[in-house]
């Protein structure tokens, strides 16, 4: 199967998932400023790269889109065109299942059929052990081409395209909007100089993993992945709203993430000097 699979798009999940003899395709190599080292990151995964996304899909028994939310539906309109027919697309983008609709359209009026994946949990350090959901017609042969690449946690959830994108998103609610209240949360306390005080008084209120830990990992993956989180979020706003919900607090998390996004900085060991980072001398001022 290797030889005939191909990535759209290949940043982390990308080379976490590759497999030598695969090919890739990355918008970044069109781009003097990237080309280097996305080239670099072909040659470490053993992945043949395209100079066009034409090019790469052209001869593809299998696809897997990994870009980033807000070009997941222009991805497979653009490169719809050049897939064979009879193809595999599996759109495993961080979407609204509204716009993994839209993407079926494009994808099924080539000729190429559209498979609905999402990925359950961060790709690292998981890799081919990390949870998908699978949905759409054509579900149960993705997740037979899956396995047999490697995946070893596929789960079939459904017929109809936007069944896993909907359970993916809607989780999000919880999992990322409680990153973004750990973050509006702490950075008061930092600011009042009261955070290990608040974070013994959560300690003692539930009985689970010390929030200490708790606050310190979600800030990390913020700091990290927060531009790219605010985008998948604005999809979750969107499954909100076609579902008639209105994402109130949803709106709040897309901020708060895309503004630690926004720092740019590499996260500091410990949540102290996490904070410091992201709030400096504010705690010094409150005190």
């Amino acid at each position: 199967m290797t030889e005939a699979l191909t990535f759209i798009g290949f940043g982390e999940a990308g080379a976490a998932f590759a497999r030598p003899g695969a090919a890739a395709f990355d918008l970044k190599t069109q781009a003097a400023a990237t080309r280097a080292a996305k080239l670099l990151d072909y040659a470490t995964a053993g992945v043949t790269g395209a100079d066009s996304a034409a090019h790469a899909v052209a001869s593809a028994q299998v696809i897997l889109s990994l870009v980033t939310a807000d070009q997941a539906l222009d991805a497979a309109s653009q490169y719809a065109p050049s897939m064979p027919v009879g193809a595999l697309y599996l759109d495993m983008n961080s979407v609204a299942p509204s716009t993994k609709r839209a993407a079926a359209k494009a994808v099924t009026a080539a000729g190429a059929h559209y498979v609905d994946v999402a990925i359950m949990s961060p790709v690292l350090p998981a890799r081919h052990a990390v949870p998908l959901l699978v949905s759409g017609d054509r579900a149960q042969d993705a997740a037979e081409g899956l396995r047999a690449y490697g995946f070893t946690d596929v789960t079939v959830v459904g017929n109809r395209i936007g069944d896993a994108s909907a359970i993916k998103m809607i989780r999000s609610v919880m999992v990322k909007g409680m990153e973004a209240l750990t973050a509006e949360c702490l950075l008061a306390a930092h600011r009042a100089g009261v955070t290990e005080a608040v974070l013994a008084s959560l300690d003692s209120s539930r009985d689970q993993a010390g929030w200490t830990s708790r606050a310190d990992y979600n800030l990390d993956r913020m700091l990290v992945h927060g531009l790219r989180r605010a985008a998948e979020m604005e999809e979750v706003a969107r499954t909100l709203d076609d579902l008639g919900v209105e994402p109130a607090l949803t709106r709040g998390t897309i901020r708060r993430q895309r503004e630690l996004g926004r720092l740019g900085i590499s996260p500091a060991a410990g949540l102290a000097a996490k904070l410091e980072q992201i709030d400096p001398g504010r705690a010094e001022e409150a005190a």
